[in-house]
């Protein structure tokens, strides 16, 4: 079995076999839950900002930009009966604090203005869970080289959120999307283990309540907005 592990580890056969046969089937609240409590009760009014194939578990109410195919989803959107609305990010459609949790999940890294959607979601809600891929997962699986996909890296400081626009030399394609597949293959392997365990170095899972600060830096180092104050 340990000569078996190795040669499906390490070789061409075992990256064909990982990568073709067996696609991952981990949600995002599977590794959400490993990492946090949500702490959401059953008559909280929950909103999922861009929920698309894969729904909130705890979500009351829908909202997704791409009702048809898109680049930005690799499955087909799915309402599970809740109600569903067409809308925008940056602009909801929704008043104030209509919401008790907003939950936004691998989303404003997309957006033009992600202080847009920063006072949204404060706006409509009093809490909420913010999700995104940190730069190394970025450039490790070649996210970063996709035109029009992913236009900043955004970091966590305590209650605070960093936006940073990607450089152009961050946009290349490292030239091996093995880490990619091997990481997110059905079989087990050592860099999945690495890639599950530690899924909090790949994922920045953000965690708010009442109010959280943010600054946009464009990619000259500029800072383009930002709600902080002494």
């Amino acid at each position: 079995m340990g000569i078996l592990r190795k040669i499906l580890n390490y070789s061409p056969l075992g990256v064909l076999i990982y990568t073709r046969k067996f696609p991952s089937s981990e949600k995002k609240i599977d590794y959400q839950e490993r990492f946090l409590k949500f702490d959401i009760g059953k008559d909280e009014k929950v909103l999922d900002l861009g929920s698309g194939g894969e729904p909130f578990k705890y979500a009351t109410h829908l909202l997704d930009y791409f009702p048809g195919k898109t680049q930005h989803r690799y499955n087909e959107l799915k309402t599970n009966g809740l109600p569903f609305v067409v809308g925008d990010i940056q602009q909801l459609p929704y008043k104030d604090k209509t919401f008790d949790f907003v939950y936004s999940a691998h989303v404003i890294e997309h957006i033009d203005n992600p202080e847009l959607a920063c006072e949204e979601m404060m706006r409509v809600a009093s809490r909420g869970y913010i999700e995104v891929p940190t730069r190394m997962s970025d450039i490790m699986f070649n996210f970063a080289r996709m035109n029009h996909f992913h236009k900043w890296h955004i970091s966590i400081a305590g209650n605070t959120l960093i936006f940073s626009e990607y450089n152009d030399w961050e946009r290349k394609d490292t030239g091996d999307v093995e880490f990619f597949k091997i990481a997110h293959s059905m079989l087990p392997n050592s860099l999945k283990k690495a890639y599950r365990k530690n899924k909090n170095l790949y994922t920045n899972m953000f965690l708010w309540k009442d109010h959280f600060n943010y600054f946009v830096f464009d990619k000259l180092g500029n800072l383009i907005s930002s709600n902080y104050k002494k």
